[in-house]
């Protein structure tokens, strides 16, 4: 079982919130990846406020096998 780079292609993709992600939830976004479209489950990035359901997120860490850390793509 080595490392394929699958888990580090994660990071620094984005996504978007389909499930709203702040603190103390567990929230889901969708990510464009493996020639598809997938869901995981996702935290905010520490000191990241809530993040609103269709929000354009990247993705900061990826813990295997399906939860990311997120934080906004953008600014307000």
């Amino acid at each position: 079982m080595g490392d394929t780079g699958a888990d580090t292609d994660m990071v620094g993709m984005t996504g978007r919130v389909t499930g709203t992600v702040g603190p103390g939830l567990v929230g889901e976004v969708i990510v464009r990846i493996r020639g598809g479209a997938e869901h995981f489950l996702a935290h905010p990035v520490h000191g990241t406020g809530r993040l609103a359901v269709g929000t354009v997120v990247t993705v900061v860490e990826y813990l295997p096998p399906r939860t990311v850390y997120v934080m906004a793509a953008y600014d307000n």
